[in-house]
């Protein structure tokens, strides 16, 4: 597997996950959901897969399909909670 390819991939969903607030931002320790964002790096992955349907080795193909598939799990599940609601200042 071309490791550049496998960077990109774990990029936009590193992306994702963090968008949809399933980890905490590095630089500031919070944990956010920002769904716009989120879809953007889930749509990303979309049109990679696309784009390089047919160029891929078998493993690159498979990690695609699992890493988008996951994404695309994720974000249906995020996007049907409610909003949080802003948390009040003390």
């Amino acid at each position: 597997m071309d490791s550049e390819f496998f960077a990109l991939v774990l990029m936009f969903q590193q992306s994702a996950m963090l968008h949809l607030g399933k980890m905490s931002n590095p630089s500031t320790g919070k944990t956010e959901r920002n769904l716009v964002q989120a879809k953007m790096s889930v749509d990303i992955l979309e049109m990679l897969s696309k784009k390089t349907k047919g160029n891929l080795d078998k493993d690159e193909e498979k990690f695609l399909a699992n890493v988008l598939a996951d994404a695309q799990l994720n974000y249906a599940s995020e996007a049907s909670k409610p909003e949080a609601p802003p948390e009040s200042k003390k």
